[in-house]
């Protein structure tokens, strides 16, 4: 019979969509407060691989990757998406017709040594419900030295671009892991 133990402590990411990069700016702000220090930024790159977000967002869109150095308990995961959702609506803005868009699309998640895990509110049969209407989704797992990507998986994480900037985020926390070890 196996044992219950309490999880490692994970690698927190959080992908980011918006129009306007000034944005990315101003909410990492709030991520610095809350997480620590930004130990990884991704370049800022192109987001051409659905229209899905254009009517509320606009276009073109581009998209930025954070980590942070201070790793987190992955229990915490459905509480980061509520706060991340609470952003997206501080920086809404009401159109003429009184309708709320959002500006700016953030998803959070982690990395851990075998798996990128992404959290929505969405639910579907590849995703497990966490906690306070948040669900998990396994989006990439690790095989043979890099990420790789389900048949679920968004167009975008299965990006050449995308798999190398997540397996260098995956490298800093198999460092920090081993400096925990040390330490």
């Amino acid at each position: 019979m196996g044992k219950a133990k309490k999880p490692l402590r994970v690698k927190l990411i959080i992908g980011m969509l918006s129009k306007n990069k000034k944005l990315f700016e101003l909410v990492e702000e709030f991520f610095i407060k809350e997480f620590g220090e930004i130990d990884y930024r991704s370049p800022i790159l192109p987001f051409e691989h659905t229209d899905y977000y254009k009517e509320e967002l606009g276009h073109p869109l581009k998209r930025i990757f954070i980590s942070f150095s201070r790793l987190i308990d992955p229990a915490r995961l459905p509480d980061i998406k509520l706060l991340t959702n609470s952003i997206e609506q501080r920086f809404a803005k009401k159109t003429r017709a009184g309708i709320l868009k959002r500006r700016i699309n953030i998803d959070p998640g982690y990395i851990t040594d075998a798996k990128l895990i992404l959290a929505t509110t969405k639910d579907y049969s590849h995703r497990v419900y966490l906690n306070k209407g948040v669900y998990a989704e396994v989006t990439l797992y690790w095989h043979k030295n890099s990420f790789n990507p389900f048949q679920w998986t968004y167009p975008d994480y299965r990006t050449p671009a995308y798999i190398e900037l997540l397996n260098k985020i995956r490298n800093k926390y198999m460092q920090e892991r081993l400096y925990e070890k040390r330490g």
